[in-house]
């Protein structure tokens, strides 16, 4: 199938696309021998576990995998294996499920090895076939465990098939007791073939092959194979292709029919089993693999009619003996191409062709045309077979027909069996030398073959077709009759390896080489090799730069840019051909400058202008890179761009903007314009059209290196100083827009900020900052991206403006707003905005740690006294947190500019906290190859972090959203990490108590907080599991545990978060071991969410309880045990919460703790006028965080207040 490789140039030529790395095979024999005997010989025990049974069954398949690609090493030893499970098998001793573990094992070889090898090796004596019939016969056709025993059974009695005996001699005991009837061995074997030749599982392969090989046999061919033929064309006409069960049906039967022995057995019956086909119209079945078939046996039954002879006219390259080529070769001489004589020709041409085979023909030429790879790829090989049998003036037509399919009438599908045939036709010889004048141009049109089909283009596989047409000339010919045409193929195969978009057609193309005939074909070749040319942007970008640089092949590679697919193509998901096809233009066009000047821009301009919007685009993008590379040859020889580009595409490369629609797809295609023109330094200065270039860049503000340009160019008077008009409009403009409601609009104004280059900046620096300043405070979700392209812009505007110590701020960057950069550069890195697309604030603090590191080496380059340690210290603890964060991909770029500034000496970034420990946890030499982005290899580094105190707290927060996130790799390592660090500092009861301050710093920091609590929540819970605090548990009332319950009970307090409800449940069972009155607050409140108004918690809270009274004994009385356990386990908790409150109260007399009391709430309800109208009371149990349990309301009059206020307080009181 061909794949398509369009995502490998979304960056254009920015090297997206990863090189393409080959690793050779290293297979040099089968070296597992020794585990695989053992393995065999363990099954009679391990098949009676499951667990050990399936754990041999996936090693058994793991090794014989890895020789999928070599799998000739395992012939030394497929005997003794097979000897082995053979042995299993025909044991009395094996149950049936070894035995059909048995036949598995030898399924898996054979899939490996192939099975007309494998079976090669069953025994076949005739002995063998009674028992092989026998136990086939005793399985279950719709068993669907036992298929593969069924499978190799049918191939082991195909074998057996093959015994030199009549197979009447096995039934000579049937007539000695006449009251016994048995069915002879014959017709059992029939019967059985034709019943699993109906079966729907992979069986019906193996029926097929037992046909092929017991029908052939002289006694079954003179006794059963009339029969056999009716049943099998009774079958084909009765079933339909419309049922699933028809489908299976036509499936074996034409199967038992394809194969060479079937096929070559009914040649007497040919013309009826041709007919039959024809009547039940196989080739218009809805099922590819019937269709297929039926072209398979077709072309079989054609072979059948002609005589079987290689054609004497056919064209032969030379010997084709092995012997005679190496005797020739070692004397010198060469073998010429054998031309036959005519008169012998002539006589053995002269006999009849039946008229069948016309009929044949016509149904393999439509086979050409299916819609299936599959048909067609038979289709062709038959078109082969069956025109060798011809004589050559029918040959010719058959030729000719095939030509006809290579019209622009024809679909897709007629072009690419067209071209299978062709191959085939010219590897076989049979395509004669005097018809490739006929034939290579249209191989050179399908080597470019690009149709639309809706919003895509269909015909990959038709140019990868045509580069195996190629191929197989290459190799048919002699270089003598390719002479006049192997230019013209060669520049078309080399263009196709470097420019066509599919991979699978670059490297098709590469390995179709004319090297030999073609010159500098061996140094094309070498550059363009299959590997090479993988990579989109490096076949665009590089290989044919390198390719052009030989004579006579670059025109074709122009124009073929030009005007074929690549550059002015119609569909919309080419936009990135396009793009690269420009970049190619702009790199060959110092190979053809003139060509480029006076041919291709004059034909190129008209189309810019024109209607077709994807031709304007890519006429548009190729104009302008056709100016640049112009520009850049004239300035190399001191003249003016003019002097090659004519006054009329000057006046055409202007116009082009008037022309510009709204669609996005334009905009970027003219502003790349702008750009080139000004790189170019067209003379363009106080023209109207600049004004309209500014225009269209403001409303565009997309592509902002054409607004650097633009400035660089027509908005600097004198060297270094800008006009003071335009730029007083531009930042004006721009810092407007930082504030506009649309958010498309600020990250427009934020990016061109950041692009204006110094001398528009200068005396605009703390404007310009002050605007980026407050676009990056604004925390509104939707203005995520504004945020992120301010910070980016921020660092771009820093480092254009550069350092100075003693400079102006309103100038360059000083000690006057380096604070404000960083600080603000800090508070992106505190975005954590979340909307319906995920952590979006990711992106802003991507932005600011990138731009923290271009400011700090930037100012450390000029200027490093002004960075405080207060600066150095915030930067480094917030790249810290991050790179301990659960998001790879962010935790990777943090790490990376943690590490690169740590290692900074040019010259080094002072106030580093920590400098020589960080040194040693991150050597330079090893820095390089930790990879961030795997959690295995990242937290072992960042928990080291931990001991360092100024690191200690942020680094916590950062492995706290991992320690307890959902990923799991993230979750296990950063834990297992976290874990060892304090095992380590256990008995340093400084290290741990102040690991507990910060750990609490953290948690009463982020209260209420749901994107740290609940993580931290969660790790709480891990850290009480594995006792990390056990060194306080034998303090009476630890005040880390007061602390801690403290904080814990103010963060679930009024919660509906079941989540971080069953977080804190864990939490506080976990706090169960600390010793003290603690310990009853903590019971307290576990026993008030037994009444918890939502029944999932009420069942997690008693759940939990349960467990944890198993783990701590000693938290209650031994006496009250069993009463506690069993009403934990036995109440009903999911019951209204007015009975599970009897049975938590009870639980708190057994516990002795002190019950939750009701507390009544009255409010007096008034009317406007003061008027007493009613009271609402709530009753609340004392300490709840959830709220009011129950509530009434009570409409009285103003005189019976006082009366119903004391009766619902005795309401409440009973």
């Amino acid at each position: 199938m061909v794949q398509t490789d369009m995502d490998s140039g979304e960056d254009g030529g920015g090297g997206g696309e990863p090189e393409v790395i080959a690793k050779a095979s290293v297979l040099g024999g089968f070296t597992e021998s020794t585990e695989i005997r053992a393995l065999i010989s363990s099954l009679p025990v391990v098949h009676e576990n499951i667990v050990t049974l399936e754990s041999a069954i996936e090693r058994f398949l793991v090794i014989m995998d890895r020789y999928q690609e070599q799998p000739h090493l395992l012939d030394p030893h497929l005997e003794w294996m097979l000897n082995l499970l053979l042995e299993l098998i025909r044991s009395e001793q094996s149950p049936p499920l070894l035995v059909h573990l048995g036949f598995k094992f030898l399924y898996i070889i054979s899939k490996v090895r192939g099975y007309k090898i494998f079976m090669q090796l069953f025994p076949h004596e005739v002995a063998d076939v009674q028992p092989v019939l026998d136990l086939l016969c005793r399985q279950d056709p719709r068993d669907p465990e036992t298929w593969e025993t069924r499978y190799m059974l049918l191939l082991w009695l195909s074998m057996t098939c093959l015994i030199p005996f009549d197979l009447s001699r096995l039934d000579g005991h049937l007539t000695s007791d006449p009251s016994q009837t048995r069915e002879p061995i014959m017709d059992r074997i029939l019967a059985v073939a034709k019943s699993y030749l109906m079966v729907t599982d992979k069986s019906r392969d193996a029926a097929s092959v037992l046909v092929s090989k017991f029908v052939t046999r002289p006694d079954v061919k003179l006794k059963r194979l009339g029969d056999f033929l009716d049943w099998s064309l009774t079958t084909i006409s009765q079933a339909s292709d419309q049922t699933m069960g028809g489908t299976v049906i036509l499936d074996g039967a034409l199967q038992s029919l394809c194969y060479h022995g079937t096929s070559v057995c009914v040649c007497s019956s040919a013309p009826v089993v041709l007919q039959c086909l024809d009547q039940c119209h196989v080739a218009e079945s809805s099922q590819a693999m019937l269709r297929k078939l039926g072209v398979k046996l077709v072309q079989r039954l054609g072979l059948t009619f002609l005589k079987p002879r290689l054609a004497k006219w056919r064209y032969q390259r030379g010997s084709r003996s092995l012997a005679a080529n190496l005797s020739l070769s070692q004397s010198g001489s060469t073998v010429e191409a054998v031309s036959p004589d005519m008169e012998t020709q002539s006589q053995e041409e002269d006999y009849d062709i039946p008229e069948e085979v016309e009929n044949v023909i016509e149904q393999l030429l439509g086979g050409l045309k299916d819609k299936e790879t599959i048909v067609r790829w038979s289709a062709a090989k038959g078109i082969g077979r069956v025109t060798g049998r011809l004589p050559r003036e029918l040959a010719d037509e058959v030729v000719g027909s095939v030509l006809d399919c290579f019209s622009f009438q024809e679909t897709d599908n007629a072009w690419h069996g067209g071209c299978l045939a062709l191959a085939e036709l010219g590897r076989r010889g049979l395509l004669v030398p005097s018809r490739l004048p006929d034939v290579v141009p249209l191989i050179l049109k399908a080597l470019v073959y690009d149709e639309k089909r809706g919003a895509c283009s269909v015909g990959s596989n038709v140019r990868d077709a045509a580069c195996y047409v190629c191929w197989a000339f290459a190799r048919a010919y002699e270089p003598t009759e390719l002479k006049p045409f192997v230019t013209q193929i060669a520049c078309a195969l080399v263009i196709t390896a470097v420019f066509d978009r599919n991979v699978n057609c670059r490297r098709a193309a590469s390995v179709s080489d004319h090297s030999g005939t073609f010159p500098y074909g061996i140094d094309i070749v070498v550059a363009a090799d299959y590997f090479a040319v993988g990579n989109l942007n490096n076949c665009y970008l590089s290989i044919s730069v390198y390719i052009a640089s030989f004579p006579r092949i670059h025109r074709p590679m122009i124009d073929h840019l030009v005007w074929n697919y690549p550059l002015l193509v119609y569909l919309l998901f080419c936009r990135v051909i396009r793009q690269l096809a420009t970049k190619a233009l702009h790199n060959l066009t110092p190979q053809a400058p003139d060509y480029m000047a006076t041919t291709v821009m004059p034909q190129l301009l008209p189309i810019a202008l024109g209607i077709d919007l994807h031709s304007r685009h890519g006429a548009i993008l190729a104009s302008a890179e056709i100016s640049h590379a112009l520009y850049k040859l004239a300035n190399q020889n001191n003249r003016l761009v003019t002097e090659l580009i004519s006054s009329d595409c000057v006046d055409g490369l202007k116009s082009i903007h008037q022309r510009v629609s709204s669609l996005l797809l334009m905009r970027p295609a003219v502003c790349s314009l702008i750009e080139n023109m000004s790189l170019s330094k067209m003379p363009f200065k106080d023209d109207p059209v600049i004004t309209g270039w500014q225009w269209l860049i403001d409303d565009t503000l997309k592509t902002v290196s054409a607004l650097a340009a633009l400035c660089e160019q027509y908005y600097q008077p004198q060297p270094g100083v800008a006009d003071p008009q335009m730029q007083e409009v531009l930042v004006s403009q721009y810092i407007a827009g930082l504030k506009s409601t649309e958010v498309l609009t600020r990250c427009g104004s934020a990016l061109a900020l950041g692009s204006l280059p110094r001398f528009m900046i200068h005396g605009k620096l703390h404007q310009i900052l002050s605007g980026l300043q407050q676009s990056c405070s604004q925390r509104e979700v939707c203005f995520t991206e504004a945020r992120r392209d301010a910070a980016k812009a921020m660092a771009q505007v820093c480092v254009t403006a550069g350092v100075s110590a003693q400079g102006g701020s309103d100038s360059v960057v000083c000690e006057g707003n380096v604070s404000a950069v960083y600080r603000a550069l800090l508070d992106c890195m505190t975005d954590y905005t979340l909307d319906s697309r995920g952590d979006v604030g990711a992106w802003v603090r991507e932005a600011a740690m990138t731009s923290l590191m271009e400011v700090t080496l930037c100012v450390v380059g000029t200027a490093p006294q002004l960075l405080s340690p207060y600066l150095v210290n915030g930067m480094m603890c917030s790249l810290a947190q991050q790179s301990a964060e659960k998001i790879d991909r962010y935790r990777a770029h943090a790490g990376s500019v943690f590490v690169r500034l740590l290692h900074s000496n040019n010259p080094a970034v002072p106030h580093i906290p920590h400098r020589e420990e960080l040194l040693a946890i991150f050597p330079t030499e090893g820095a390089e190859g930790l990879n961030w982005n795997a959690p295995s290899q990242a937290f072992p580094h960042i928990t080291q972090l931990l001991r360092l105190p100024q690191y200690q707290y942020h680094t916590l927060l950062g492995l706290t959203v991992s320690v307890g996130g959902l990923t799991e790799s993230t979750v296990r390592f950063s834990s297992q990490s976290l874990f060892d660090h304090l095992m380590l500092i256990q008995q340093d009861a400084a290290a741990l108590g102040q690991f507990s301050e910060a750990l609490l710093h953290v948690f009463r920091d982020n209260l209420r907080n749901d994107r740290v609590s609940i993580p931290f929540l969660k790790m709480l819970d891990q850290m009480l599991a594995r006792a990390c605090f056990d060194t306080f548990t034998t303090d009476q009332d630890h005040q880390f545990c007061v602390d801690l319950l403290s904080l814990c009970k103010e963060e679930i307090k009024k919660s509906k978060d079941t989540q971080k409800l069953r977080s804190a449940i864990a939490v506080f069972c976990g706090l169960i071991q600390f010793q003290g009155e603690v310990r009853k607050k903590v019971l307290f409140q576990l026993l008030l969410l037994l009444c918890h108004p939502f029944p999932v918690i009420r069942k997690t809270t008693a759940s939990q309880v349960y467990e944890m009274l198993l783990t701590y004994d000693d938290v209650i009385d031994p006496d009250v045990m069993d009463d506690v356990m069993t009403s934990l386990s036995d109440t009903n908790w999911s019951e209204d919460v007015a009975t599970v409150r009897t049975h938590r109260n009870q639980l708190c007399d057994w516990l002795g703790v002190q019950k939750p009391q009701l507390v009544a709430k009255v409010t007096i309800l008034r009317t406007a006028n003061q008027k007493i109208v009613g009271v609402f009371f709530f009753a609340r149990m004392d300490g709840w965080m959830n709220g009011w349990m129950d509530g009434c309301f009570i409409s009285l009059k103003e005189t019976d207040v006082l009366y119903a206020v004391s009766q619902v307080l005795l309401q409440v009181a009973e």
